[in-house]
């Protein structure tokens, strides 16, 4: 596997990026890997090099580079430590259209590079970057053919980009990974979701017995099963469409 990290160009500075792919073979496709709002750590860095030894360019960036942070570290439980404060903070400070550019940025990187194929392009979001990995397939629909929301928040709003109405918006194939309780994401947001992907080349999938983060090893709601569940869900999606 070869491992790096990347300074890339964007329209409002330059975002640090991890890359992982395979050593031989390739092109390979493209994976956007948009990271949660606790930030970039090596638990997402050991996540996207688990993605990438299936045959993926894997790109993980920064979304938090406009605010001059990388990592924010260890996490107090408390939902007033001034730790989390700032991270939801900073979650807060990032848009839609902001990372669309973002993501434009990534696939012209990605372009020039002999062992990445753009033609065939993935996405997954977790956290607050579900609705991301979702817009991405409906910003670029000649090139994303699969996107997946893992315990995605605001799923379900009254804007015109809302995930829940993405469906009509691209030919991809959508898959939502749902926490049983999850306060970012309730049962009735996820009804919206279901009602929305009706008929469509989509799942939405409830993962009993789960909460918010499931699938993260180092949560203390980590679910082995149900981590282990979400990705054979992930690479079966990237399987069917990224060929």
């Amino acid at each position: 596997m070869i491992d790096q990290q990347i300074a890339i160009p964007t329209k409002d500075g330059h975002t640090a990026t991890f890359i992982s792919h395979p050593e031989r073979g390739g092109p390979f496709p493209v994976i956007l890997f948009y990271m949660d709002a606790p930030a970039i750590r090596e638990e997402l860095r050991d996540m996207a090099r688990r993605l990438a030894t299936s045959g993926y360019y894997v790109m993980l960036p920064n979304l938090y580079y406009r605010s001059g942070v990388m990592e924010l570290g260890a996490l107090p439980a408390d939902p007033n430590a001034p730790e989390r404060k700032r991270m939801f903070a900073l979650m807060g400070s990032l848009t839609i259209p902001m990372v669309m550019d973002d993501t434009k940025a990534l696939l012209a990187y990605a372009e020039g590079r002999t062992a990445a194929n753009t033609d065939v392009v993935g996405t997954v979001g977790y956290c607050m970057s579900g609705r991301y990995a979702i817009n991405a397939a409906t910003h670029f629909p000649d090139c994303v053919k699969a996107a997946a929301s893992v315990y995605g928040t605001q799923l379900a709003t009254d804007q015109d980009d809302s995930p829940h109405l993405a469906a009509g918006r691209t030919e991809a194939e959508l898959y939502f990974a749902c926490a049983e309780t999850d306060i970012y994401a309730p049962a009735e947001i996820i009804e919206k979701v279901k009602q929305g992907m009706n008929g469509a080349k989509a799942e939405v999938e409830i993962y009993p017995g789960t909460h918010h983060g499931f699938a993260f090893p180092k949560r203390p709601v980590y679910h082995r099963d149900a981590a282990e569940r979400h990705w054979e869900r992930l690479l079966a999606l990237y399987r069917r469409n990224l060929v």
